[in-house]
């Protein structure tokens, strides 16, 4: 009986520990202030059953699906910094992995954001060097920019000084091309975009793809900040022809888009809702057990 006891006593708390994080999910519900500060964004009421994402219907088409193990198409032909062509081939196959960044030089925000969170990703790993354990391959989505090679020598010269290593400048390349050579690309590893013609502007989501020396997907790492923890595991294994897992992308759904500060926040509510399902599964159990092992003992004894 005194198994069964502990275990009712411990139900007891965990209760009590279950009430507490519903308590503090209810409150922070309830003190929740929404701030629309973008005139893009406003209350709307939704019909029962109807749900949104907090995303505009333009930026639903745009987003990065995974494509692990996808090879690049190595024989596409794009200019280089200097306005010389260049396979993108020979950027692989020297051993060493590939950080493809896909952005486009007169982006007003988001690819700078990428450009700057990969630049300070790979500065602070002090045994890696690009040119030497890796090379940076920047390629713009933007067609109308193969005709404009200046663009991506400026690009060049800002990050390479950013950077800050010697030799820099022959492990960061920024290449503009055609648009069936840009489709190529964009359609191996999975990154989906599109022109907005009210904005004049691309919409696409920001990340930047580890390649394996021999030209296949390796990993993605999302957003515009990049541990440089992260990169240092994904260039390594990168460099090892190891592919990643497709289980990281689990971690993004625990985060949604809210309109009304245009970032990604965690969930509360829907983390404790697990939490709760885990917690009500833990306890039963654990009652399973000590009544199983109680029954067990009497038994015994009554044998005996």
């Amino acid at each position: 009986m005194g198994s069964i006891s502990f275990a009712v006593k411990s139900a007891k708390s965990f209760g009590l520990a279950l009430s507490f994080c519903l308590l503090i999910a209810a409150q922070v519900s309830a003190q929740r202030v929404e701030h629309y500060n973008s005139p893009l964004y406003s209350p709307k009421a939704y019909e029962p059953g109807q749900t949104s994402n907090g995303l505009p219907p333009a930026l639903q088409k745009a987003g990065i699906e995974q494509k692990l193990d996808s090879s690049l198409p190595l024989e596409a032909v794009f200019k280089d910094e200097s306005g010389a062509e260049v396979k993108l081939g020979q950027y692989f196959g020297k051993g060493r992995p590939v950080v493809l960044a896909l952005v486009y030089y007169e982006c007003p925000m988001l690819c700078t954001e990428v450009l700057n969170g990969l630049t300070g990703s790979i500065k602070p790993l002090q045994n890696l060097s690009a040119g030497k354990d890796f090379d940076v391959v920047s390629l713009s989505f933007d067609a109308r920019e193969n005709d404009k090679p200046g663009l991506a020598r400026n690009k060049k010269d800002a990050y390479v000084a950013r950077y800050g290593r010697a030799g820099a400048e022959t492990g960061m390349h920024f290449l503009t091309g055609t648009q069936d050579q840009i489709d190529l690309v964009t359609k191996a590893v999975g990154f989906n975009y599109f022109f907005d013609e009210e904005t004049k502007q691309f919409a696409h989501a920001g990340g930047v793809i580890v390649i394996t020396p021999e030209g296949r997907v390796s990993r993605y790492l999302y957003g515009v900040e990049y541990a440089p923890k992260d990169m240092q595991f994904a260039l390594m294994e990168s460099s090892q022809s190891k592919i990643g897992s497709k289980v990281d992308q689990l971690l993004l759904y625990c985060y949604h888009y809210d309109p009304a500060t245009g970032t990604y926040g965690f969930r509360i509510l829907a983390f404790l809702r697990v939490v709760s399902v885990l917690m009500v599964l833990g306890i039963i159990g654990m009652l399973a057990f000590f009544v199983r092992r109680e029954s067990k003992g009497l038994k015994g004894g009554a044998q005996a």
